[in-house]
């Protein structure tokens, strides 16, 4: 039998907040982060608007001068999994360095790095590009610095699957503490890819929402949703065998019970169009854990406010829940948040914590005008509920399909 696995500690930096205490308060009050580009002129671009993290000093979470060897995704994941430690109340020093493995991904890495130093590249020759590129660039950098800021030497490793990178991260870190691997895994995932080429890339796909108005931006399973808006920030939660946690007197969470990954193998940018991937997903996710699809009440969909996101996503729980369908809570977190591509499902994770921990179902923000193809349950309002269990998808460019499904903590 395998080991179990319990959320111990969380860490989050968002658009609404820098905690997750911020970031919680921010989802209850229907925040939204959504706001003009500031990192760069945008006069020229189509899309105006992105979820900007906002008041962020890496300074406040880790040495100035280690700070400056980091991109900005790194400085984000770093500063989650501190808060992360912090919350769990782990004393490093008793512990085995060697037990404690971290799985923190990031869908792109540094954009800013490449842009920077291909300017230079191309005004003052090879010669100037600077010789921290490649390390400062790499997607799996957030592991290693995380790594490297706490002493954490056991398995580390970089998940990269587009969109679902951070439901990844944590689903393999609950692997591996469940064969064995190790005791403690800190998992999530981070991005910090709001730049020139970023934004005129997604722009490019048609990917991105040309609205002005922050109000109806990003509105998932809405009739008039048009694309996603750009976020950036950081998930990070502290998983724990279950002994192990007891042993020390943790404080837990949540259990994490299922993990569930598929590919569509259909189209590089679209979702398989019959929901049938992710359906499958979910299906693994909610069968690793050994129950029934009846006792699914609450999906935290990934539901980016694209067309044929919200539409194939909607079809995948038709597809596996049939009639049930109708019976079950859906929410976006990316309501309020935008899309944190590789930082979306660790953030949206922590969100099913919280909502699972407190009996709170928050509202999709901005969700008006109902599609008729849309025709589920997308919580228009916030309501109290008492869930037993939370599903939450991720589906990234590439086909990848994540479902991860955490249940309440009851002592048994």
């Amino acid at each position: 039998m395998s080991r179990r696995v319990v959320v111990t500690g969380m860490g989050a930096i968002t658009p609404i907040g820098n905690s997750v205490e911020e970031f919680w308060d921010g989802i209850k009050e229907k925040r939204i982060g959504f706001g003009p580009i500031t990192k760069f002129n945008t006069e020229n671009y189509k899309c105006k608007l992105a979820a900007e993290v906002k008041d962020f000093d890496a300074g406040n979470f880790m040495d100035p001068k280690a700070a400056k060897r980091m991109e900005l995704f790194c400085q984000y994941a770093v500063a989650a999994s501190k808060e992360a430690i912090e919350d769990s109340g782990l004393d490093l020093e008793k512990e085995d360095a060697f037990r404690i493995g971290v799985s923190v991904g990031s869908g792109v890495g540094s954009l800013q790095v490449m842009e920077r130093e291909h300017a230079k590249l191309l005004e003052k020759g090879p010669g100037r590009v600077a010789p921290l590129l490649v390390p400062l660039m790499i997607t799996n950098m957030a592991a290693g610095n995380v790594s490297i800021q706490f002493g954490l030497k056991g398995k580390n490793i970089n998940v990269v699957t587009a969109c679902a990178t951070g439901t990844n991260s944590i689903g393999e870190a609950m692997r591996s503490i469940q064969y064995g691997e190790a005791e403690i895994m800190l998992a999530g995932g981070c991005e910090g890819s709001i730049s020139p080429i970023g934004i005129a890339g997604f722009s490019a796909l048609t990917a991105l929402t040309t609205s002005n108005d922050p109000s109806r931006c990003s509105i998932p399973f809405d009739k008039e949703r048009s694309g996603f808006v750009m976020g950036e920030g950081a998930g990070v939660v502290v998983l724990e065998e279950l002994e192990h946690a007891k042993a020390r007197g943790a404080k837990i969470y949540a259990e994490v019970v299922g993990y569930g990954s598929t590919a569509d193998a259909y189209h590089i940018t679209s979702p398989a169009e019959d929901g049938s991937g992710a359906a499958k997903a979910m299906e693994y996710a909610i069968k690793d854990a050994g129950i029934a699809l009846n006792e699914i009440e609450y999906i935290n969909a990934h539901g980016t406010s694209t067309h044929h996101n919200d539409l194939f996503e909607t079809r995948a729980i038709r597809l596996l829940f049939k009639e049930h369908a109708n019976q079950i809570k859906i929410n976006s977190t990316k309501s309020m948040v935008g899309h944190l591509l590789g930082a979306a499902g660790a953030v949206e994770f922590i969100a099913s914590v919280k909502e699972v921990q407190e009996g709170y179902l928050h509202a999709t923000v901005g969700y008006q005008i109902p599609d008729e193809e849309c025709d589920l349950d997308y919580c228009k309002e916030a309501c109290s509920k008492n869930v037993r269990y939370a599903l939450s998808n991720s589906l990234g460019f590439g086909g990848h399909n994540a479902s991860i499904l955490i249940r309440k903590w009851e002592e048994s």
